[in-house]
């Protein structure tokens, strides 16, 4: 097994051959909740670039690779791939720079920047073509939710369901995934959140897309709107909401004609997305040892309750969520 200080001497060795012997310096430019990591290796003269250390036996380049062609096709600005180690888990990009959206966003640029990303999301939709991306099918829809019971209520809140609510759960998931596949299909980055994005010319610069796949047009939308780590009052998320349903259907995507429909699906997706990413923060702590993404399920709890309260479709859901509750 190669340790993470022998893979950054590997790096360093690729780099000095890609660099042709100029010298650079290698400075860890951020993590994410994966395996994969990334360094900024800046020349002498000024340039810099961003090197992607994913160690290949538990990461896969290619689809990163593929993907970056597909959002730079579609007129979004994502990292070029300089070069490219798939065999030893190594790519080397364009930087975008160190301004993300989670950091600078605030009450004076966030329409600016929000519209930024709604029309760089609606280029994107609108580059679909079949058989270029995984589908988002219902095994994947429910691999995702079934995270929620066996990380989030079994591991971290240490609990074991009992045979009404298992069943009560399972109902809510098939209402879910009902909801998410009768949507039209279209590109989805999968994780097109603030912390994703950067502030850059042109703007917004796009990461952390190697997940995507082909699947319900509202999830990057909710995404973008009910976020891990920043939250926005409810008037705001259903302003910007109608601001993309607009211009989608000015693109003439396949959007839902009547507002309320596409209000509803959104809500619905959103809460598909915030079950699974309880799962997956108590995954990360326990299984990863990353504790820092737990703080922020305070968050998803809550905007879970109020999707759920508002519908009655998903009540049993709501008081599910109440007798979980810390």
């Amino acid at each position: 097994m190669i340790h993470g200080d022998d893979r950054r001497i590997l790096l360093e060795r690729w780099l000095a051959a890609e660099f042709r012997g100029a010298r650079f310096t290698l400075t860890p430019a951020s993590e994410d909740a994966s395996f994969r990591r990334y360094f900024r290796a800046t020349l002498e003269d000024g340039r810099s670039f961003v090197a992607m250390d994913a160690p290949p036996d538990k990461e896969d380049c290619r689809p990163f690779v593929h993907i970056a062609r597909l959002l730079q096709d579609a007129g979004v600005h994502a990292p070029e791939v300089h070069a490219q180690d798939l065999g030893a888990g190594f790519l080397l990009l364009s930087d975008l720079g160190t301004r993300t959206y989670l950091g600078e966003l605030n009450a004076a640029n966030a329409a600016a920047l929000m519209g930024d990303a709604t029309d760089a999301l609606i280029r994107w939709q609108l580059a679909t073509r079949t058989g270029e991306l995984p589908p988002y099918d219902e095994p994947l829809l429910r691999r995702e939710l079934n995270l929620f019971p066996e990380w989030y209520v079994a591991r971290h809140r240490r609990m074991t369901l009992n045979a009404g609510q298992a069943q009560a759960l399972e109902a809510i998931f098939a209402l879910l995934v009902k909801s998410a596949l009768a949507q039209p299909a279209v590109y989805v980055h999968r994780d097109y959140m603030p912390r994703n994005l950067m502030v850059c010319d042109p703007n917004p610069g796009v990461l952390d897309f190697q997940d995507a796949v082909m699947g319900p047009m509202t999830y990057d939308v909710v995404s973008l709107l009910r976020d891990a780590f920043i939250s926005w009052d409810e008037e705001r998320v259903l302003d910007w909401s109608a601001r993309y349903w607009e211009k989608a259907k000015r693109a003439d995507l396949p959007v839902a004609g009547d507002f309320g429909e596409f209000w509803r699906a959104l809500e619905w997706m959103g809460l598909q997305r915030h079950l699974k990413v309880l799962g997956i923060f108590a995954r990360i702590n326990y299984r990863d040892g990353k504790p820092k993404y737990l703080e922020d399920t305070p968050r998803f709890i809550s905007y879970a309750r109020a999707v759920a309260t508002r519908y009655r479709e998903l009540a049993s859901l709501a008081k599910l969520l109440d007798e979980l509750a810390p």
